[in-house]
């Protein structure tokens, strides 16, 4: 088999893998020893989660990515923090002579041996974002194929864990039009009201009480009672 047609392979049995893991924190895991065996020159990984300016290692291959992390953090730089709003991708090829991080670079090849490092950016949100973490150490220098092969690796990830969310989100939406049912069923029942009226019950109670509206019901749900609107 060509190494082509190999790491297509390898690609393939990760995409199954990835679908088939039971939660987002098994995915992750998945991506990160798929980063060490399928990177040629990556010798440590983890997904960094960058929220309010702090970075969180929430998953990694061993102890070594969180502490470099924890130094961008203590430093107030590093590619971690700069993935999102400069690009994608941060590629740090030669650590020792890196100058956007004068502080953290330095000192992440010094303490830890780390020669070069890269930060692909997996997912975005409102209020935080993930990236996957590689380090090369023992002189070993990310190249263009390790490039290419750590953004398709960060791809399938990313394409995963927004599928994943994408079905969390429909059910949770699924069981609000449920709750949301069973108290306009009550507020029908108990009113005398029509489906519209009951609604705009729901939605004045909402706003009188500064809740949201699927709390409001879940509560009518509950107990049965009817709050008092103005």
């Amino acid at each position: 088999m060509s190494e082509a047609n190999q790491r297509m392979s390898e690609f393939g049995q990760l995409a199954r893998a990835l679908r088939s893991a039971p939660d987002e924190d098994a995915r992750l895991g998945l991506a990160v020893g798929a980063a060490v065996s399928l990177v040629a020159r990556c010798d440590h990984a983890g997904i960094t989660i960058n929220e309010k300016g702090g970075l969180l290692t929430r998953v990694s291959t061993d102890d070594f990515v969180r502490r470099a992390n924890e130094l961008q953090h203590e430093l107030g730089e590093g590619p971690c923090l700069s993935v999102r709003k400069d690009q994608d991708t941060m590629i740090v090829v030669d650590l020792a002579t890196e100058e956007r991080w004068p502080e953290w670079a330095p000192r992440v090849h010094h303490e830890f041996g780390a020669t070069s490092m890269m930060s692909l950016l997996v997912f975005a949100d409102d209020h935080s974002y993930g990236a996957l973490s590689l380090y090369a150490v023992g002189g070993h220098r990310f190249d263009v194929d390790d490039v290419a092969v750590a953004q398709a690796l960060a791809g399938h990830l990313a394409i995963s864990m927004s599928a994943e969310r994408e079905i969390d989100q429909l059910g949770m939406a699924i069981i609000s039009r449920l709750v949301i049912g069973r108290a306009e069923g009550i507020l029908m029942e108990r009113l005398d009201v029509n489906a519209d009226q009951a609604f705009d019950y729901l939605r004045r109670i909402s706003s009188q009480t500064n809740q949201k509206l699927v709390a409001v019901a879940s509560d009518i749900a509950r107990t049965r009672a009817l709050p008092t609107i103005d």
